[in-house]
C-alpha cells in the first residue's frame, strides 16, 4: 500500500472518530467504553497475527516497550482526552489535539537528537497563537473552573502522552519490530491495564441506557479507529519519519470540523475562523521546508 493511500485513510478515519467519541460519553464510564474499545482491537489484532503465523516472541525489553506503548498511545492519552471532549465539541479537541505535530518534533529532538529546522520556530508560534485565540475566551479569564479551558489543558495533556508513545513507535520500528506485532502486544496490554483500572474505579457496569449509537460508534472506534488507522499512521511513521507523518495531523481536524459543524452544530465564530486558519498555518510551515516553498512559487510564477 503506498503512503498517498495510507495519508487518505488514516486522516478520513482519525477526521471521524472525534465525533464517534461524542456518542461514548454519557452514563457508560469512559474507562469501561476504553476497556471495551481495546479489548475488541486486541482481538482483531491477535487474531490476524495468528492466522497470517507472523513472529510474536520478543525480548522482555521489547516488552516494556509494549507496556509503555499500551499506555501512551492505546490508553492514558484516550483517557484523557475521553475526559476533554466532555468539555469540548469534537471539532475544538480535534484542533488542539493537532499540537501533537509540534511535540512530536520536539521529543523527536528530545530523544532521538534529530535537528529543528528554523522554519519550525516559526510554525512553532503560529500554533500557538491560533490556540491562544481559539479558546480566548476561557484564557482570558484565567478561571481554573472554566469548561473550556480544563477541557483545552486536558486535551494538551493527552496529546502529549500521545506524542511519547509516537516516540515509542519509532524504537520499535528501529529495533525491527514489526508495526503489526508491536501493535498486537500493545492493545492487548492495554486492555488488560484499562480492566484493572476499571476494576480499581468500582464503576458500574450499567449499559441500559447505551443505544444504539454508541454500540455502534464503539465498533467503528474499535475497527476502523483503532486497528486500521494505527497501524497505518504507524506504517507511515516508519517508512517517511514522524515528521512528514505528521501532516495527517493537518488534515484530520478539516475532516473532524465538517463533521462537528454538520452533526454537531458547532458555531463558527471570529475567533474560531483566526484559531483554525493560525494552527493550520503553522502546522504547514513547520512540515514545508522553506526551499520547497521558493520552488513552488518561482514554478508558479508566469513567464516574463
Amino acid at each position: 500500500m503506498n503512503n498517498a493511500l495510507l495519508y487518505f485513510i488514516t486522516v478520513l478515519i482519525w477526521g471521524s472518530t472525534w465525533l464517534a467519541i461524542e456518542f461514548q460519553l454519557g452514563d457508560v464510564a469512559v474507562q469501561i467504553s476504553l476497556f471495551l474499545r481495546f479489548a475488541i482491537a486486541a482481538a482483531i489484532m491477535w487474531t490476524y497475527v495468528l492466522l497470517k503465523k507472523l513472529p510474536m516472541r520478543f525480548s522482555a525489553r521489547d516488552h516494556g516497550f509494549f507496556t509503555l506503548l499500551a499506555l501512551c498511545n492505546f490508553g492514558a492519552n484516550y483517557l484523557i482526552l475521553y475526559w476533554a471532549q466532555h468539555y469540548l465539541t469534537s471539532a475544538m479537541s480535534s484542533i488542539a489535539f493537532s499540537t501533537l505535530l509540534l511535540m512530536n518534533i520536539l521529543n523527536t529532538r528530545l530523544f532521538f537528537g534529530k535537528p529543528i529546522a528554523k522554519r519550525i520556530y516559526f510554525g512553532a508560534l503560529l500554533g500557538i497563537v491560533g490556540i491562544v485565540i481559539l479558546f480566548w475566551p476561557a484564557i482570558a479569564t484565567l478561571d481554573l473552573s472554566n469548561e473550556l479551558l480544563i477541557g483545552l489543558l486536558l486535551c494538551l495533556a493527552g496529546t502529549l502522552v500521545a506524542s511519547i508513545g509516537n516516540m515509542v513507535s519509532v524504537r520499535n520500528s528501529h529495533a525491527q519490530v514489526g508495526v503489526l506485532q508491536g501493535n498486537a502486544w500493545g492493545m492487548l496490554y492495554s486492555a488488560l491495564g484499562l480492566a484493572f483500572f476499571v476494576l480499581l474505579s468500582d464503576v458500574s457496569w450499567d449499559f441500559s441506557t447505551a443505544g444504539m449509537g454508541y454500540w455502534v460508534s464503539l465498533l467503528y472506534l474499535s475497527t476502523f479507529g483503532t486497528v486500521i488507522a494505527f497501524a497505518c499512521y504507524f506504517v507511515l511513521l516508519k517508512n517517511i519519519g514522524p515528521e512528514k507523518a505528521s501532516y495527517v495531523i493537518v488534515l484530520f481536524p478539516l475532516v473532524a470540523v465538517i463533521l462537528s459543524t454538520l452533526f454537531e452544530g458547532f458555531v463558527w465564530q471570529l475567533n474560531t475562523v483566526y484559531g483554525f486558519v493560525f494552527v493550520l498555518l503553522g502546522n504547514a510551515i513547520v512540515l514545508t521546508p522553506f526551499d520547497k516553498i521558493g520552488h513552488f512559487f518561482k514554478r508558479t510564477q508566469a513567464p516574463a
